[in-house]
């Protein structure tokens, strides 16, 4: 247990933060699953539907550092080219 003033207050912080993050992690690949099963169904407005959902979540935590710009971009790039490709079948 922390015992100075400013570590008790790094340790409340920590339990806030990690609640917060844990809940718009999930959010985040609730909403990226949402798509997939989209995909699965061979439904191509459902999924650019969930599609439309789902970009803006990603952006916005990558933004504020949830997950990395890197992984963000790998997500919409792979859902995309998913999405392109059940169209063209």
């Amino acid at each position: 247990m922390a015992n100075i003033k400013s570590a008790k207050k790094r340790a409340r912080q920590a339990v806030v933060r990690n609640q917060r993050n844990s809940s718009q992690r999930s959010r985040l690949r609730t909403a990226v699953k949402n798509v997939i099963k989209a995909i699965g169904a061979n439904d191509v407005a459902g999924a650019e539907n969930a599609y439309k959902v789902a970009e803006p979540i990603l952006d916005r935590f990558s933004a504020r550092g949830l997950i990395h710009k890197n992984k963000a971009a790998r997500h919409k790039s792979r859902i995309t080219a998913r999405i392109k490709a059940l169209k063209a079948a």
